[in-house]
């Protein structure tokens, strides 16, 4: 008993000591492993900004998918124990960019939908289908010739609208010319003083077309398993100030398994037309005018499973 207690102990310690002197091994090969990967990483990176900056196409895409299903029975703990319910959405935002050496041609597209389904199974009176709540449709062509490496002269053509209610009423089309600047890369500005505001709508004694300034900065970008997006659109009528619009758009998304990640959608806008149109048409509030309406920021977001194409 009393040899076998000092050998097991002598075993028990040479053990150990073998243990960590391959730990230490390991995690030295690992470091060095490591240093190498990043090395070639970071030549990667350079050559993959080599063929960026290669004239021809530039296209991707990415989205945000959102949704939620549940079902209640006798569930008399709430107001509606009866009930069906679901939220569904997703949104989009594509790139198709042609870069030469003296234009350039840009086209986006943006969309966001989502729908909501409240179905209170004791009740005939409600809708048991999926009703849309957010409906943005955002489609914008930039085609500029460079006079230096960093301005052009330019062209825009931007199209928005809602697309699963009320299609083009109301609709914005701008149409303008003027100056891109693109300071840093994948950021683009937009300066057109000679814009005109083209406003579709069934009532057009609340929507009204007008000649204006167009300024829009967009800013794309991919770092690693990041994609994100923001894209400003304003119009400043010269007419009147209250047929003057802006939307702020932002698109998140972190790549978590191959093409799968988590996104984030939200976006801001200001449209005093929409507004008056919402008084008077929705709420019935009959001496609603510009003057006395409240043009509350418009806001929304969309939080889900992202896709990158």
């Amino acid at each position: 008993m009393n040899k076998t207690l000092p050998l097991s102990v002598f075993l028990f310690l040479a053990v150990t000591f073998g243990f960590s002197q391959t730990k230490e091994e390991l995690e030295a090969q690992k470091a060095e492993k490591q240093a190498e990967a990043d090395k070639y990483q970071a030549e990667a990176d350079a050559l993959q900004a080599q063929i960026d900056a290669l004239p021809g196409w530039r296209v991707g895409a990415f989205g945000t998918i959102g949704g939620s299903l549940s079902n209640f029975n006798n569930w008399y703990a709430q107001g509606v124990p009866n009930n069906a319910s679901g939220n569904i959405g997703f949104t989009v935002n594509a790139f198709a960019n042609l870069i030469e050496e003296k234009f350039f041609w840009r086209n986006a597209l943006n969309t966001n939908f989502n729908w909501v389904k409240l179905d209170d199974k004791d009740s005939d009176t409600d809708s048991d289908n999926f009703e849309p709540t957010t409906d943005v449709f955002n489609l914008s062509s930039l085609y500029g010739r460079k006079l230096s490496e960093k301005w052009a002269v330019s062209g825009l053509m931007e199209y928005r609208t809602t697309v699963l209610n009320n299609f083009n009423d109301p609709g914005y089309l701008d149409l303008g010319v003027g100056f891109t600047w693109t300071p840093v890369q994948n950021l683009v500005v937009v300066i057109h003083p000679g814009n005109y505001n083209f406003v579709f709508a069934d009532d057009d004694t609340i929507f009204n077309s007008s000649l204006g300034a167009k300024i829009l900065a967009d800013y794309t970008r991919q770092i690693g398993k990041i994609n994100f997006k923001t894209n400003l659109s304003m119009f400043q009528s010269y007419e009147d100030g209250d047929l003057s619009n802006w939307t702020w758009i932002n698109s998140f998304s972190y790549t978590l398994w191959k093409n799968f990640g988590v996104g984030l959608d939200f976006g801001l806008r200001s449209n005093k037309q929409e507004a008056l149109n919402y008084e008077l048409n929705t709420l019935g509030n009959e001496d609603a005018t510009f003057d006395n309406i409240d043009n509350d920021l418009q806001s929304y977001y969309t939080v889900g499973i992202s896709y990158k194409f």
